[in-house]
């Protein structure tokens, strides 16, 4: 396992489905990519608005025309400011404020410019936030009186034009409002899906992690057993080779064996890293039922091991409190024929449901030399993590008396 983990990389922005220059102002991300250059989209929607101002446009300067109360040359003014208003609607999406705010007294002079106004008032609530809409629509409000104050029409009464005219601001304020709204729904839940996305990348990362440590822990602990028996035996017949044939015999059957066993494990975790899961390798994984085999092993090596087993039904104990256990002993038997050879190692198990499963290994101290081998102490670290990931504790170290002893408490349910 490498120290470094990969940093997660951020999942890409899904870019808008029909672009818009409205997404640069509401999404900052969308304005730096883009820019503020208009889209195709954005050049249909502004010759849209367009021709709605100027269709507006030639009905009001109909109704002007009509109106007795506007002389003829009045009439033809108002037809010109309408015209300016009009062309004034390209400007919409780069100065949206002042565009409302000029067409506010424009629209008081001409009827004309009628189309040109609810653009300008439309635009301003899609674009802005709620402060200046209120301000600029409620000024443009307040000058529908002065409007047909100045132009009454020939067909309504002057109250219900007055009126007529506020809820048709309203509604357009109102519509561009839920516009804007819309728009910054679908940003928001568009964010909710990346955040959706980049956590979930992180939970995959975060369990791939999980999984690699995991089969790292189990390589470790399955190998080192099989290695340590090949090395210790390797080392006899380096240092003896004058030892009677019967004993390398026996050595050379054990180094054989622990190499065939080796290269199972080997394939076993293999098949995880392919696969990833634990039974495609076919052979199943080790419980408490396997520890007499393992301690027959361990006195096939030429280990003199102990076992006093008190669980009156291993088959009985849970898989992975059995599995957990089984690997302590594993690497606690690894760790005394390594540091410990020749001398008697004591295994001893205990427990029943409700009051956990207890795993107790202790060997005293070697007498003479003992042959160097190396080790990086990570095992232990390994067994302390097991343990707590199975909900337990293990605890290590010298006793009084030498040697070393170590004890292992795994939950069982009842």
């Amino acid at each position: 396992m490498s120290g470094t983990e990969p940093t997660p990389q951020p999942l890409a922005r899904r870019p808008w489905a029909l672009p818009s220059a409205v997404a640069s102002e509401l999404d900052p991300d969308h304005a730096r990519r883009r820019g503020t250059r208009r889209t195709v989209r954005d050049w249909l929607v502004d010759f849209a608005c367009f021709l709605t101002a100027v269709l507006i446009g030639m009905i009001g300067a109909d109704a002007v025309g009509d109106n007795p109360h506007v002389s003829a040359g009045y009439a033809e003014l108002d037809q010109v400011i309408g015209a300016l208003a009009c062309a004034a609607v390209w400007l919409r999406r780069r100065w949206p404020v002042g565009l409302a705010i000029a067409m506010v007294p424009v629209s008081v002079a001409s009827d004309t410019a009628g189309g040109a106004a609810v653009i300008a008032l439309f635009t301003l609530a899609v674009h802005r936030p709620f402060r200046y809409v209120a301000w600029i629509g409620g000024i443009s409000a307040a000058a529908v009186p002065l409007t047909y104050w100045l132009r009454p029409d020939s067909e309504m009464p002057y109250g219900i034009s007055i009126a007529f005219g506020v809820l048709l601001t309203t509604a357009v304020l109102g519509w561009g409002m839920f516009v804007r709204s819309r728009r910054q729904l679908l940003l928001s839940l568009r964010d909710r899906a990346v955040r959706a996305e980049n956590e979930a990348a992180l939970r995959a990362e975060q369990a791939q992690r999980l999984a690699r440590e995991a089969i790292a822990r189990e390589m470790h602990d399955v190998l080192a057993h099989r290695l340590t028996l090949l090395s210790v035996h390797a080392g006899a017949l380096e240092f003896r080779p004058d030892a009677p044939r019967a004993e390398i015999v026996r050595a050379a059957g054990v180094i054989r064996e622990s190499s065939h066993e080796a290269l199972q494990d080997l394939r076993q975790v293999i098949g995880v890293l392919r696969g990833g899961d634990a039974d495609a390798s076919g052979r199943p994984q080790p419980t408490l039922t396997a520890l007499d085999t393992l301690v027959a092993e361990s006195r096939a090596a030429g280990m003199k091991v102990v076992l006093d087993n008190h669980v009156a039904d291993p088959a009985a104990v849970p898989a992975a409190v059995g599995r957990t256990a089984y690997r302590i002993a594993q690497e606690a038997l690894t760790n005394a024929r390594k540091h410990a050879p020749g001398t008697e190692v004591t295994v001893v198990v205990s427990g029943a449901p409700g009051e956990g499963l207890t795993l107790s290994v202790r060997n005293p101290a070697p007498v003479g030399d003992v042959p160097k081998v190396p080790g990086s102490g990570q095992g232990l670290i390994g067994l302390t993590e097991r343990a707590s990931l199975a909900g337990g504790r293990l605890g290590h170290g010298v006793p009084p008396e030498g040697g070393f002893h170590l004890e292992a408490w795994l939950p069982w349910a009842p």
